[in-house]
């Protein structure tokens, strides 16, 4: 039989149990073990049963059994003090407080920062994230709990989630969807003052509409709000969008960008109303997806402030961030522009947003682009006033990618910065390494952060030991996934007496997962599969492997690579040895991280954004294996790890094979000798100093709360005062903006440098020397306070291009008839070698972050 109606009932706890209700509504207890501690301590088995996860383990407990815990003294003892220990953490100054407090005078602090996101990845118990972009936005939340930092997030909730990954008698990847029930999830639907369930709607076209319910999910001090369109008033199709993460086709994915973005302001803005909450500063979009927000927040300036459709767009600028994730154009969202105009055009339209200026925010107006798509990253670019890639090497390939929206700026130019991802530890660092630390460094070490200046401090018998131990609690993990696998893979019990002696607690583990896109490759390690072979099956120095990933659903080169790397592992001479493991997910991650001492890390080289496994790895004391790509072209010093060899320039084929045979190299000649090159106690000295290395030097640095400062620092408080000037006298400053935009842009055409004199250059400069510069300017109807005038000065290549280069200001000092001025000023010859200069007219006003923000430049 099948139910016709469904409905929750929760558990009705005794008051004395009361706070347990809000520890396992709140996520910190994903990564606060204390709280996971209290849960278990409950039942053991009912909490394994219910997959550690604190709501399950409350509804598997009948009445008798919760009167009884309520009859305890001393659990309820221990109730009373975690739930005022959430309090704390929810009420006490943190660093971002501290330091709002000791900076006042400065500029001010933000009171909300709006964090969006496709996806987020919190917990394996809310399953609303596919990959590295979700991970990300999950550790970005915690951190900037842990640090005060005001965010609230926006996002969608997914009901079947991304998908359920499990493998075929043939290896081939195939995806189940179960559906997830919020009424069970640590989730809470906002609602009106009636009770009634909060809506946010949104028009569709021909006339129709789509409605949202908004669910909260509290992570620590953030609010998550999460846009649900599964609601009666909506048609089917509509009901069915956020059924899944990335699925779909058609309009699907571009509407659920729209419920996302302009769905999510509507949310934001029904937050402060229910709640009280402040409306965010700042809008940070994390990645494209979310770009609809700016549309539909200069429909608000236009509609309810009376600005113009440029005056909206020059504030929504000033307080908007935009990081890009993809080093590829192919990873980038474009939208037909019919298809646009079928959404925003017509009865679609939104208020004060006309669909010619709409698609102009997305046109690809760059050589090579399409002038029939809407590119939703171009769009974030130009909605965002600041922007950044997510380590060094992927700011410097997103300048290169992007150069075209800011022309007659070199590359370095681009006003696309950097910042480097972290991954919060509390969620990664298992606590067997936090045990550690804490015993031979104290509590108050890891509190304070000076625990990576003081590694020394443990013994390295203990790492190695504690390394023993997470690598035994991988093989357990291991063995138990790898059996319910083969059982779905139709193997029976009689047949699995194998997976007992399914890897070693004693033997070198090279860690590998990730998404599967072509990109990552990863089959490059089968590449040569008896020298693979050889390698795992030394006699005396062995090497296994656990590797993990998903292919995209409709990926089937993704797919091809998983089943050729199931059908290598499936070879009963190695299967002992390397282990394919599905359903990549949170939980696994938790288990693989700690119990691997290498990561290896084999993407085509610029390929990788970020990657951040490899930091997770890293703080459980491992060592990276990998090419110099995402965060480790910028870390790899020598000591933590190795590099990869690239071979950049090689067509495809070849390069595999070159840096397949490069990865061969290292693991036979100085990953695994190392690892077992031990002294007279067993211990690899080389190998215990290099995991020391790593953790005292690359540890900080990983840190989500070092990102989470560096974005607050650098793009969050910048923002937001930016977004005060604009704001501020009824948008006066954005009036005053605008109209000086449309003046410069107007006028530019006219802008020229139309002679140079250089004076006090002797016929051999030496350093020291100061060269007088005079630059003659025809500005047409600007005046000399409209523009910024430069010299530029680096060093001269045989073509004359400027590498490394300095610039300095020259003033008016004169003007004459028909707009043309001289400007003079000073060029010091710092340096030696082959140098040259020249002189470029910019635009210039207080309210512009960046020279090349318009992009308009007038060259000598």
């Amino acid at each position: 039989m099948k139910a016709i109606r469904r409905l929750h009932v929760r558990t009705v706890l005794p008051d004395a149990l009361s706070p347990l209700h809000h520890l396992a509504l709140n996520l910190r207890w994903s990564w606060h073990p204390p709280t996971l501690d209290l849960f278990e301590s409950i039942d053991p088995q009912k909490w394994a049963d219910g997959n550690r996860e604190p709501l399950a383990m409350l509804s598997a407990l009948t009445p008798d059994e919760l009167e009884r815990l309520a009859g305890d003294p001393a659990f309820v003892q221990r109730v009373r003090e975690a739930g005022e220990g959430l309090q704390r953490y929810l009420t006490e100054p943190r660093w971002y407080q501290r330091e709002a407090e000791a900076g006042a005078a400065a500029g001010g602090f933000g009171q909300a920062y709006a964090y969006f996101s496709p996806e987020f990845g919190i917990t394996a118990a809310l399953p609303q994230y596919s990959g590295g972009l979700g991970i990300l936005a999950g550790d970005h939340l915690k951190s900037a709990s842990d640090l005060g930092v005001p965010i609230v997030g926006i996002g969608l909730f997914y009901k079947s989630g991304y998908f359920r990954q499990r493998l075929n008698a043939e290896g081939w990847q195939q995806e189940s969807y179960p559906v997830l029930d919020p009424d069970n999830q640590p989730l809470a639907l906002l609602r009106e003052q009636d009770g009634s369930p909060a809506v946010i709607s949104l028009a569709m076209p021909g006339g129709a509409h789509l409605d949202a319910h908004v669910w909260r999910a509290q992570v620590g001090r953030v609010p998550l709000l999460l846009l649900d369109s599964d609601v009666e008033t909506n048609d089917a199709s509509k009901r069915d969008l956020t059924d899944r993460l990335y699925g779909g086709g058609g309009d699907q994915r571009l509407q659920q960008e729209m419920l996302l973005g302009i769905g999510g302001v509507r949310a934001l803005r029904l937050w402060s109303r229910l709640t009280g909450a402040p409306e965010p500063d700042v809008y940070h979009m994390n990645e494209g997806h979310a770009g609809f927000q700016g549309l539909e927040r200069i429909s608000e300036l236009v509609s309810g402030a009376g600005l113009s459709f440029e005056e909206a767009l020059r504030a929504v600028r000033a307080s908007t961030v935009f990081t890009t994730h993809t080093p590829v154009p192919a990873g980038i969202d474009r939208f037909g522009v019919d298809q646009m105009s079928q959404h925003f055009g017509g009865g679609s339209e939104l208020p004060g947003v006309p669909l010619p200026q709409l698609l102009e925010l997305g046109a690809e107006t760059y050589d090579g682009g399409d002038s029939n798509v809407f590119n939703m990253a171009v769009m974030g670019l130009r909605l965002g006033q600041r922007a950044n890639g997510v380590s060094v090497l992927h700011g410097e390939v997103s300048r290169g990618m992007f150069q075209g929206l800011w022309p007659g700026f070199d590359q370095s130019e681009v006003p696309i910065g950097s910042i480097t991802n972290g991954v919060h530890a509390g969620t990664w660092v298992d606590r067997k390494v936090f045990g550690l630390a804490a015993e031979f460094m104290g509590a108050e070490a890891l509190v304070n952060g000076t625990a990576f200046d003081r590694i020394a401090a443990v013994p390295v018998d203990r790492i190695w030991a504690t390394k023993r131990e997470m690598r035994d609690q991988l093989v357990t993990e291991t063995r138990t996934r790898l059996r319910k696998s083969m059982r779905t893979r139709g193997s029976t019990p009689a047949e699995l007496g194998w997976i007992d002696d399914v890897l070693d607690p004693d033997i070198l583990t090279i860690g590998f997962a990730r998404r599967v896109p072509t990109y990552k490759r990863l089959t490059l390690m089968l590449r040569d599969p008896e020298r693979l072979a050889k390698i795992l099956l030394d006699p005396d120095r062995p090497v296994q492997l656990v590797i993990a990933g998903k292919a995209h659903p409709a990926d089937d080169t993704g797919k091809r690579l998983i089943q050729e790397m199931v059908r290598f592992t499936d070879d009963p001479t190695l299967r002992h040895r390397i282990v394919f493991l599905p359903n990549y997910d949170i939980a696994m991650a938790q288990r693989l991280y700690p119990g691997c001492d290498v990561w290896l890390n084999n993407p085509l080289r610029p390929f990788e954004a970020c990657g951040t496994s490899g930091m997770k790895a890293a703080l459980n004391g491992a060592l990276n294996l990998s090419i110099l790509d995402g965060w480790w072209d910028e870390w790899f010093d020598g000591e933590n790890g190795w590099a990869i060899p690239t071979a950049d320039g090689v067509d495809d084929d070849r390069r595999d094979a070159l840096e397949a045979a490069a990865l061969y190299d290292l693991l036979e000649n100085s990953v695994v000798p190392t690892f077992y090159d031990t002294d007279e106690a067993g211990l690899p000295t080389r190998w215990l100093e290099m995991i020391q290395h790593t953790l005292g030097t690359l540890g900080p640095k990983v840190m989500a709360d070092r990102m989470v400062r560096d974005y607050t620092r650098a793009l969050y408080l910048p923002a937001a005062r930016a977004g005060w000037a604009v704001r501020d006298d009824n948008y006066a400053g954005a009036r005053d903006l605008a109209t000086a935009v449309e003046r410069l842009r107007a006028a530019w055409p006219s802008v020229r440098v139309e002679h140079v004199e250089a004076e006090g250059v002797s016929d051999s400069p030496q350093i020291g020397e100061t060269v007088r510069v005079h630059a003659y300017l025809a500005l047409g109807d600007l005046s000399p306070e409209d523009v910024s005038v430069q010299v530029a000065f680096g060093r001269a290549s045989e073509t004359d291009e400027l590498t490394e280069v300095e610039t300095s200001l020259l003033q008016p000092v004169e003007s004459y008839d028909g707009g043309r001025h001289r400007f003079d000023g000073e060029l010091a010859l710092t340096r030696t070698g082959s140098l040259g200069w020249t002189v470029r007219v910019l635009p210039a006003h207080p309210l512009l972050a960046s020279d090349a923000e318009l992009g308009l430049v007038a060259n000598a």
